[in-house]
């Protein structure tokens, strides 16, 4: 285990998305004024998102303080399914979340760069400042999956993006892995400005990835972390053999 991360084991997708619940419940309580969650696309989180629409888990957030944002898009119309945000929207956000507070990047903009251009807008007017302060987090939590390759949001091993510090969004002309169109994605300053960053891991075709991460390779889910606390929670079937916690 990295030191920089946390590992905990859940016994399937089922307890991972009460845990991931659990967690995030916990970043929403502790924020008394403003809670800012970060979302992520993929499969793994739809789960999470469903339960959070259930009556158990819904009463327990206030969601009128409560506001949402996403790591990372395709750079299709919300009306097509391959849209993260729309994803989350259509398991949770459209039920529960007052409009106003959910911050979905604009993908019916001119172009990708014009996406992240009015993106950054939106965070900064958020956050109050152009500039991201260890002392005051940009989110409470920061939910990741990671790709086929490696990559996290939409920030591919080997590419640009990864590399870059200076812009908190940017557009991505072209995905790595499908579905291969462009996206918009945050950078690793933003999402590391967190007080939890939580990856989400789950299934058997999500253990050769999480191998080649835990041996240390160089990929961006090893660059991802938190300023705060980074946690990795992963259920059985996607732990390498010999890996258990």
């Amino acid at each position: 285990m990295a030191e920089h991360r946390t590992i905990i084991e859940v016994s399937d997708a089922v307890a991972l998305a009460a845990a991931a619940a659990e967690r995030l419940i916990k970043q929403i309580e502790a924020n008394t004024e403003r809670p800012a969650i970060c979302l992520t696309g993929g499969s793994s989180p739809k789960r999470l998102y469903e339960l959070l629409a259930t009556d158990a888990y819904r009463k327990r957030i206030p969601w009128q303080r409560a506001h949402w944002f996403i790591g990372d898009d395709r750079f299709v119309p919300e009306s097509d399914p391959l849209n993260n945000m729309a994803m989350a929207k259509g398991a949770f956000l459209d039920a529960c979340a007052p409009v106003a507070n959910v911050h979905a990047i604009k993908t019916d903009a001119a172009n990708p760069d014009e996406a992240a251009s009015l993106y950054v807008r939106e965070l900064q007017t958020f956050h109050g400042s152009d500039k991201l302060d260890a002392a005051k987090p940009l989110f409470d939590l920061v939910l990741l999956g990671v790709g086929p390759d490696g990559h996290v949001a939409s920030l591919f091993p080997g590419y640009p993006g990864i590399e870059v510090s200076d812009r908190w969004v940017i557009g991505v002309p072209e995905a790595h892995v499908k579905p291969f169109v462009p996206r918009v994605s945050l950078t690793l300053p933003p999402l590391a400005s967190c007080h939890e960053m939580l990856f989400l891991m789950s299934g058997a075709d999500k253990r050769a990835i999480l191998g080649r991460v835990l041996a240390g390779e160089d990929l961006p889910a090893n660059r991802a972390r938190s300023r705060g606390e980074t946690v990795w929670l992963c259920d059985r079937a996607a732990l390498p053999e010999g890996d258990s916690v």
